[in-house]
């Protein structure tokens, strides 16, 4: 295959250590968020400062409010009009957001709105677009709109699932919006999932449990196990496609 635009690997950060881990391994991109086991959520002020501060790589900030669906009340919306003027006053490169009205389209008008907010910096949609019920008109609200990104795992809960889907969103946008993976990728399945669906931007946490350093960890099965990124699976997965060329 002849060589055309390189492969992006955008790494989901969810603490300061998977952050270093990420840029350490050579990822092009970290989304920076907090609670990954609820999906992500926007993180603290302390976090954007500490990345801030000592990631010289793209940061995309999360934006989302709550865990749940992605209908927002006027108050969680002023929330996030607030979280992107601070993340943009922070120098970030971009935030990531998602708007669904109750019907399960894009809420057109408010996602407008928080677009222009956010610009200059990139803007993403979140996997708020899996669960629309029209994604091809979706895709194209999105296009018209003006986003740069669009993160899904093709409506299913993983891009191998998804992936029929996947290829054909990123046969529809043509290179108008970024069509990024998401969800279960790895460095077992790139290669598979970049050949079928002719993306070139991948979004993966490649997490792995870090045991606790406590000498008498009583976890009470509460679910405190710290998950963090792995430089080495980074560097597996971006050796996955090292001698793939996307044509």
């Amino acid at each position: 295959m002849s060589a055309n635009k390189p492969f992006t690997i955008e790494i989901c950060a969810a603490s300061l250590a998977s952050a270093q881990a990420a840029y350490q391994a050579g990822a092009d991109r970290i989304e920076l968020c907090s609670a990954l086991s609820v999906g992500g959520l926007t993180p603290s002020y302390a976090l954007l400062d500490a990345v801030r501060n000592t990631i010289p790589i793209p940061v995309h900030v999360l934006v989302r409010p709550r865990e749940g669906d992605f209908l927002y009340s006027d108050e969680e919306y002023k929330m996030m009009q607030t979280e992107i003027l601070h993340i943009k006053s922070m120098g970030f490169a971009g935030v990531v957001f998602g708007l669904l009205n109750a019907d399960a389209s894009i809420d057109e008008e408010r996602t407008a709105a928080l677009a222009a907010l956010a610009r200059p910096m990139k803007i993403t949609f979140h996997r708020a677009f899996d669960f629309v019920k029209e994604p091809t008109v979706a895709l194209q609200k999105l296009i018209d709109l003006g986003f740069d990104y669009l993160l899904t795992s093709g409506l299913e809960s993983t891009a191998m699932l998804g992936l029929a889907q996947i290829k054909s969103l990123v046969a529809q946008a043509n290179n108008q919006i970024q069509i990024i993976p998401a969800s279960g990728i790895n460095e077992n399945n790139i290669l598979e999932i970049a050949k079928e669906s002719q993306a070139i931007n991948f979004h993966c946490s490649l997490s792995e449990a870090v045991p606790s350093k406590m000498e008498h960890p009583n976890m009470l099965d509460l679910g405190f196990h710290l998950m963090e990124s792995s430089a080495e699976r980074i560097t597996n997965l971006k050796n996955a496609l090292a001698n793939y060329h996307h044509a």
